[in-house]
């Protein structure tokens, strides 16, 4: 507890009951854990604790509670127990004034809330209520619509008035707010009611009608009737599960459920019920003035695409569902899965600049870390002779290259000009959607030339589990595409979303000149964490600052190896006194 704190008493209140949910793994962890910062926080001391509902984190039933608190507190030690603020302020008045000309007003009761019948907060609350209380789990949202949507009479995907672009889930919002529900989890979303949210809960369950959810008799989310899914049936061999060990009975076929003993089991994604489609960033265009070339000039070599803005690569390919509601009965998001292709392009003087400014190795460290197997960088020519330093660029492309293709074996296609990419970029779309079609019943071929995968969201706890499962899943079965959904693929490869403090570390390496990404992954290994790396630093006179990152590392050798120059670059950023 800290020593600064204006209210230690109702501070370590709080943390006794944070420290309670914690030992029983409740969800109520984000709850209190919010309301200690909050008081922890807070410079003003509280008379009454009621006074803390201005905090936020502080709601009135945890006011209540820190009360009932302070009352146990107050007659346990013989003090006299602090007035509420309502209570004192009606006695002033009355003491000022005469009482007939001043009558004392009935304290009015806040009424409990209880969203209308069968409105978006009514639905999502019932269907939430579906959960455990004592667990820890939540729902997503597309687990969420599913359940909520019989018990509300507005859409929650599309708007009731075409004018208008809110869907009963904007609800979320208010409930969110009231703090009746909060939300959890990386990369997919997760939501579950607050204590608060379930005492609401409780209350529409004695008025709800007949034939609603039940409350509590459904402990996991996505444990549902196999019968009642489309294509349930276990003999099909398309929903077969990747499993390296048959013999555990206890996994789900439709959820992909965890396994006892942790690892993660992909579902096989049927190959009749998709359609590979490419998809282009919105800033790849071939000028200000003519941003729909590219675009244009695939569609008219009959290329399906999609132009949207892409957290990561100029071009991908997805696999497309025909049903979007297909990916909903996995309890994920969206209708579309990655697939294992990217496509960096860079036009030549693009990737001299890039080279020049750092960012084609931040480029390349975050293709490493977004777990795509065919990383392809499409190099376009481009005069740059008018360029004064243009004669030491041939050499610096060839290395940049032969770097890309050796070290980080990556795919270099070298084409003309833009007009042959996007030749290029046509033939890959076509050969992609071969490799992924269903099986021809007039040939021999029984299945497609690869099998798409899904690894459940649910299943990744961050972007390294997502890293450590690509590559285990890969090793046990390497003929087959493993993938996450568009949403959580966009999730873990955000450029600011997720971002762990190794995350955070390296990129701030990088902004040094010089500092690959090869070089930063070896500073962070030495030191963990900013702090560890600044103190190294500490009580070191300037000339062994300066040499101290080359002579620590000194065992490596190639491209690692931290020259005696770089060192010192690094230590004027980090080794200089604040």
């Amino acid at each position: 507890m800290s020593d600064s704190c204006a209210n230690p008493l109702l501070l370590g209140w709080i943390q006794e009951w944070l420290d309670q949910a914690r030992e029983r793994n409740s969800k109520g962890v984000i709850v209190y854990k919010k309301a200690y910062e909050s008081m922890k926080a807070c410079p003003l001391v509280f008379q009454h604790p009621s006074e803390a509902q201005q905090l936020n984190g502080l709601g009135p039933k945890l006011c209540d509670r820190l009360t009932e608190k302070l009352k146990a507190y107050c007659e346990e030690n013989g003090l006299p127990m602090p007035e509420h603020p309502q209570q004192s302020s009606s006695k002033r008045v009355s003491e000022d004034g005469p009482a007939e000309a001043q009558p004392a007003k009935k304290p009015r009761k806040a009424k409990p809330y209880v969203p209308t019948l069968r409105s978006g907060p009514y639905a999502l609350i019932l269907a939430l209520g579906t959960l455990d209380e004592n667990s820890s789990q939540g729902l997503t949202k597309a687990q969420l619509i599913e359940k909520a949507q019989p018990n509300c009479d507005s859409s929650f995907t599309a708007p009731s008035d075409p004018s208008k672009f809110h869907t009963a889930w904007s609800s979320m919002k208010t409930l969110l707010q009231k703090e009746l529900v909060y939300d959890f989890g990386r990369p997919l979303k997760k939501y579950a009611l607050t204590e608060e949210g379930w005492e609401v809960a409780k209350r529409m369950k004695k008025v709800a009608p007949q034939g609603t959810l039940t409350f509590g008799e459904q402990s996991a989310p996505n444990t549902t009737d196999a019968a009642s899914q489309p294509n349930a049936n276990t003999t099909n061999p398309n929903q077969d599960i990747i499993d390296d060990n048959p013999s555990q009975t206890n996994r789900n076929i439709h959820g992909g459920a965890l396994a006892d003993d942790g690892t993660i089991t992909p579902i096989v994604i049927p190959p009749d019920s998709f359609t590979v489609q490419l998809v282009l960033d919105t800033r790849e265009v071939r000028s200000s003035k003519d941003r729909d070339y590219i675009s244009n000039e695939l569609s008219k070599k009959g290329v399906s695409l999609e132009v949207r803005a892409l957290e990561l690569g100029d071009a991908m390919w997805v696999a497309k569902f025909h049903d979007p509601t297909f990916l909903a009965q996995y309890g994920e998001e969206g209708s579309e899965m990655m697939l294992d292709w990217i496509v960096e392009r860079k036009r030549l003087d693009d990737l001299i600049g890039s080279m020049k400014d750092g960012r084609f190795h931040e480029q390349k460290f975050r293709l490493r870390r977004s777990g795509i197997k065919n990383v392809i960088y499409l190099i376009e020519e481009f005069a740059v002779s008018q360029d004064p330093h243009a004669a030491k660029y041939p050499e610096m492309v060839a290395s940049a290259i032969a770097s890309t293709q050796v070290v980080n074996g990556y795919f270099v296609k070298r084409t003309k000009n833009l007009d042959d990419s996007i030749r290029y970029l046509s033939r890959m779309t076509f050969l992609l959607q071969r490799m992924f079609s269903p099986p021809d019943p007039n040939t021999n071929t029984t299945t497609p030339t690869n099998t798409l995968t899904l690894i459940p969201s649910r299943q990744l706890s961050s972007s390294q589990s997502y890293l450590s499962a690509l590559e285990t899943l890969r090793a046990t079965t390497p003929t087959a595409t493993f993938a996450v959904t568009s949403p959580t693929f966009s999730a873990l490869t955000s450029k600011s979303d997720v971002l762990t403090l190794r995350d955070v570390f390296l990129k701030m390496l990088l902004c040094v000149r010089g500092v690959t990404g090869e070089k930063a992954l070896e500073i962070q290994r030495r030191w963990q964490t900013p702090q560890e790396f600044l103190r190294a630093f500490e009580g070191l006179d300037p000339k062994e600052r300066e040499t101290m990152v080359s002579d620590r590392m000194q065992s490596l050798v190639g491209r690692k190896k931290i020259a005696r120059m770089l060192s010192k670059k690094i230590a004027e950023v980090w080794g200089e006194d604040g």
